[in-house]
């Protein structure tokens, strides 16, 4: 459990009860805070930490959370705070990997209205939004849709069409992106960097709400989405100059097991040429599920390296839940 912080945003860029048409206070109390603590030993440890800190938001009646996956990832506890102090443990449901959104269950009351769902689909850019962290009006802040478009992340992740927000809002991690009519279209993800008008703005990057209507069910019911797990590698990979870069390894992965090093270029994956890392995940992807071998081409200190990497269910590597 956490205090609340003592900032705040400026009274300017906090929303205001009547500038919109709908009831702010509900949304503004959907939110809570997180706190997830993870074992020394988990395999997520040295990369996110121990005590990860961010927001959740209410999305039914029975206290089921919407959060971002990588807060809850091996969590060993979780605890739950309202903008009005209540407090209740939390259960890890889920993290999906491919949307990136994580469930929580609330294991008490929390006396928390619900939020109710959007669409990312209801905005386009330039659009007002309002970004909301535990915390109440303190913790919101006014924003717009800077742009809708692909995303892809170095752990190997894809979103066909991210929304993108600024300014940027300081704890973004699970924060609710709220749209005009009052409802939820997207959760905090990261802080990013744009180019606006050939200016550099911070913002934060939201994963569309949109992408969990289709999983939920199965989330809440088995742990995971149905069908057969992505292939994964661990292998991290920045695009610099055009190339792909191997940026690091997952200790003990699939990539570092087959022999591939950080500063190798990856330039073929199945037999196509590569040198993005959307275009390099979807080629890998379609080779088949968690298991398949992938074949990569690597140049690795100006010569030509050829790598068959047999690769991995990513969930199997990672600590699973238990009710104490």
């Amino acid at each position: 459990m956490t205090e609340k912080d003592d900032w705040a945003f400026p009274p300017e860029l906090q929303p205001r009860a009547e500038e919109v048409a709908f009831d702010l206070s509900v949304a503004l109390d959907a939110v809570v805070a997180l706190r997830a603590d993870v074992p020394d030993d988990a395999f997520t440890a040295s990369i996110l930490g121990t005590e990860r800190t961010g927001n959740g938001v209410v999305i039914r009646d029975d206290g089921l959370i919407l959060t971002i996956g990588y807060l809850i990832t091996e969590a060993e506890t979780i605890w739950l705070t309202a903008n009005d102090g209540a407090v209740a443990q939390g259960y890890p449901l889920a993290y999906d990997f491919t949307s990136g959104f994580g469930l929580v269950q609330a294991l008490g009351r929390l006396g928390v209205k619900p939020l109710m769902q959007g669409s990312a689909a209801s905005v386009e850019t330039d659009d007002d939004v309002i970004v909301i962290g535990s915390g109440g009006y303190a913790h919101a802040l006014k924003a717009r849709i800077n742009d809708k478009r692909e995303f892809a992340g170095y752990w190997e992740y894809v979103l066909d069409e991210a929304l993108f927000t600024a300014p940027a809002h300081p704890e973004w991690s699970g924060a609710a992106l709220v749209g005009g009519d009052g409802r939820l279209i997207g959760i905090g993800s990261l802080l990013v960097q744009e180019q606006v008008d050939e200016e550099t703005v911070h913002g934060n990057m939201f994963v569309p709400i949109d992408l969990l209507a289709p999983i939920v069910d199965d989330l809440t019911r088995q742990g995971r989405r149905s069908g057969l797990a992505r292939p994964w590698l661990g292998l991290y990979a920045a695009e610099v100059k055009e190339n792909l870069v191997v940026s690091a390894l997952a200790a003990g992965g699939p990539a570092e097991r087959a022999g591939v090093r950080r500063g190798d270029l990856v330039i073929e994956v199945g037999g196509q040429r590569v040198s993005e890392l959307a275009p390099f995940f979807r080629a890998m992807w379609r080779l088949g599920p968690a298991g398949t071998e992938i074949p990569l081409v690597l140049i690795r200190d100006g010569a030509r390296v050829d790598v068959r990497v047999r690769s991995a269910d990513r969930g199997d590597f990672l600590k699973k839940p238990s009710l104490q």
